[in-house]
């Protein structure tokens, strides 16, 4: 009897020792309890709607049946100790090349930047820069601003411009138009414009300019209304050698003469309201060729000068129309 005490007590022990944890007998339970769900579930015949999904689904026991508090990490809260006001509190991390040094904050900041005169500002700060056109309008302008190189339409008009110097245009090979209307223009450099290789366009008027200055051979239309230009202000022959002009605006000046000899290019001449009062007959026409036609000189005006133009019959054989004016 005693020794089969004893083998009962052996038995017991054993199947103690080798009885799987408490984890592990639940997690041998799972699948069987997760099964149990559908035994009585006939998965060909059920419509699962918002309606019937509490009566073919038992989630009663779902904590039960997946708890994942054995997978969540642990996380112990704490506080952050505060950080010390005093920088050199802060631990020691060690001097390095590329160590940041705390600087203590400076109340005393840079002080105001001197005011930079309008005229030592780009040319595309002051004005506006589209593509290759400068556009300067109205901007309160004393004198031509510095210009991109690649420059090609310059537009300055309703300033206060007084001079043009014939560095103001340096290197601008490309530069097609300059408008300078309506400023205080009253003098410009013999060679402010004359090494423009490109310069086809030069609009002058409405300043107070006394002399023009040489233009390149490039150019087709000088506009110069408007001003105080008299005969002895233009070069001699000034514009002979301009085989592309083609528009020669100078009315509103103070001319006492046509400026001759004028281009066979020449389509348009506006002379209106100077102070002309006579002309040669080889003024517009060779007197000698009779058979000369300018077809391209169609545009004349001579009104608004002391003038007879009758008196001149023999000078507009040439031309495809009499000039516009007095004939009394």
């Amino acid at each position: 009897m005693r020794t089969l005490t004893w083998l009962s007590i052996a038995s017991l022990c054993l199947g103690a020792a080798w009885a799987p944890p408490k984890e592990e007998r639940r997690k041998a339970e799972k699948p069987k309890a997760h099964l149990a769900l559908y035994e009585n579930l006939d998965l060909d015949n059920y419509d699962l709607t918002l309606d019937s999904y509490g009566e073919i689904l038992d989630l009663s026991n779902y904590e039960e049946l997946y708890d994942y508090g054995d997978l969540a990490p642990k996380v112990e809260v704490g506080t952050l100790a505060a950080r010390p006001k005093d920088p050199t509190a802060l631990p020691n991390l060690g001097t390095t090349a590329e160590t940041l040094k705390l600087q203590p904050p400076t109340t005393a900041g840079p002080g105001p930047l001197p005011p930079v005169p309008p005229q030592g500002l780009p040319s595309c700060l002051l004005c506006l820069c589209i593509g290759t056109s400068v556009y300067c309008d109205d901007a309160d302008l004393e004198h031509i601003p510095p210009l991109p190189p690649d420059t090609t339409y310059l537009y300055a008009r309703f300033n206060r411009i007084g001079t043009i110097r014939a560095s103001d245009f340096t290197g601008l090979k490309k530069l097609k138009r300059i408008d300078l209307t309506s400023n205080f223009i009253s003098w410009a450099d013999v060679d402010a414009f004359r090494l423009l290789p490109s310069l086809q366009e030069l609009i002058l008027p409405e300043n107070r300019l006394t002399a023009l200055p040489e233009l390149p051979r490039s150019i087709v239309r000088l506009d110069a209304r408007l001003n105080r230009i008299p005969s002895t202000g233009l070069q001699p022959e000034a514009f002979r050698d301009l085989k592309q002009l083609q528009f020669l605006h100078l009315s509103d000046n103070q001319l006492d003469r046509i400026p001759v000899p004028l281009p066979e290019s020449l389509r348009s001449l506006h002379l209106q309201n100077n102070n002309i009062q006579t002309m040669h007959e080889d003024t517009f026409c060779d007197s000698q060729d009779h058979s000369q036609i300018r077809r391209a000189l169609e545009d004349v005006r001579l009104d608004g000068n002391p003038i007879n133009l009758s008196l001149f019959p023999n000078a507009y054989f040439c031309l495809p129309r009499l000039p516009t004016g007095h004939f009394f």
